[in-house]
């Protein structure tokens, strides 16, 4: 997917519809001619929704329709007869789809399954009928409800990738190299930092036909939770992978630090992300031999399970992808 093709944020004007008017109606035939009241209610205004769907990966359906207009409920009409309800906008967005006021910034809801549907904006009730007012001192009411009016609200929408694993690390860290090899995405490689903007996602085959999901979160560098180099728009995309695959360059200055800048980063972002599982793979290690490899790992982190690959010459690849999966099935596990 282009990097012009990948949205993961839109704000857009919802406008719900109005309910329909209550009738005002009183019964006449030539049987009944002084019938009492049988005034319909009006139809509720259409509601905006979004619904859940695997099949999409971006907002960028929405990035240019900027105002949503639901379809407006029907008045209600003789012999008790309900007003139809007014048409509902259903916009489809990808799983990970978190809905936002615009001027509050409140988290309404997230859409986390296919085919979940939940309602951004609520269409007006429909008005009452007068046959809902009529009473013993008061057989024959002349009133019904107007319908109440639509809301137009301005919504944010925020795509936060979904995926078993997240690539965490600094630019030029070898994340995209690494999900070229491993799955059969084709992202962006270069270089030069930033080559990654957008999020990529693939497929990791593993044994017996089994798989697992992998995301190449764009570089994060320091101070990226104060929104340095995109930093906030990249570490959103973090907090919906169940496992967390820390990504450094065996020839780094000193991993320890690159390290545990990563995780500060996270943690001031969202301490919550220092609670998912952690991986560490030594990137580019077909340059080192098996004494500097030795030597390497005196200075890794001892909280954390590392392992040395290289993505160019495809070396290491099998022990990452069966840690990968042990992590990954320990979590869920512990969430079933």
């Amino acid at each position: 997917m282009s990097e012009q093709n990948f949205v993961d944020y839109v704000k857009i004007c919802c406008r719900s519809g109005a309910g329909g008017k209550g009738s005002m109606h009183f019964l006449r035939t030539r049987k009944n001619p002084k019938g009492g009241p049988d005034g319909g209610d009006g139809g509720r205004g259409g509601h905006i929704i979004l619904r859940g769907s695997r099949n999409v990966w971006t907002l960028l359906s929405l990035k240019y329709r900027k105002h949503v207009i639901a379809g407006k409920g029907v008045d209600g009409s003789s012999n008790n007869k309900t007003g139809a309800d007014g048409d509902d906008i259903i916009l489809e967005v990808p799983l990970g789809t978190v809905a936002k006021d615009a001027e509050t910034g409140e988290v309404h809801f997230e859409i986390t399954k296919d085919g979940e549907e939940k309602i951004l904006v609520a269409g007006g009730r429909g008005g009452l009928g007068n046959s809902h007012f009529a009473t013993p001192t008061n057989q024959a009411p002349r009133y019904a409800q107007p319908g109440e009016e639509g809301r137009e609200e301005w919504k944010i929408l925020e795509l936060k990738v979904l995926a078993d694993v997240g690539l965490v690390g600094f630019p030029n860290a070898g994340k995209s190299t690494l999900l070229s090899v491993v799955t059969a995405a084709k992202p962006k490689i270069g270089n030069y930092p930033f080559t990654t903007l957008v999020p990529n996602l693939g497929i990791v085959s593993y044994r017996d036909t089994r798989s697992f999901v992998i995301a190449d979160i764009p570089g994060i560098i320091e101070k990226a939770h104060e929104g340095k180099g995109l930093g906030l728009r990249f570490l959103r995309h973090i907090e919906r992978n169940a496992t967390l695959l820390f990504m450094i360059p065996c020839d780094s200055d000193d991993i320890i630090r690159e390290y545990e800048v990563l995780l500060h980063e996270l943690g001031a972002f969202k301490k919550e992300l220092l609670d998912k599982p952690r991986v560490l793979a030594i990137t580019k290690c077909d340059m080192l031999n098996e004494e500097l490899l030795e030597e390497l790992k005196a200075e890794l982190p001892r909280d954390i399970p590392y392992v040395f690959i290289s993505a160019v010459a495809q070396t290491g690849l099998d022990e990452l992808k069966d840690l990968l999966w042990e992590t990954v099935n320990a979590e869920d596990s512990k969430t079933n």
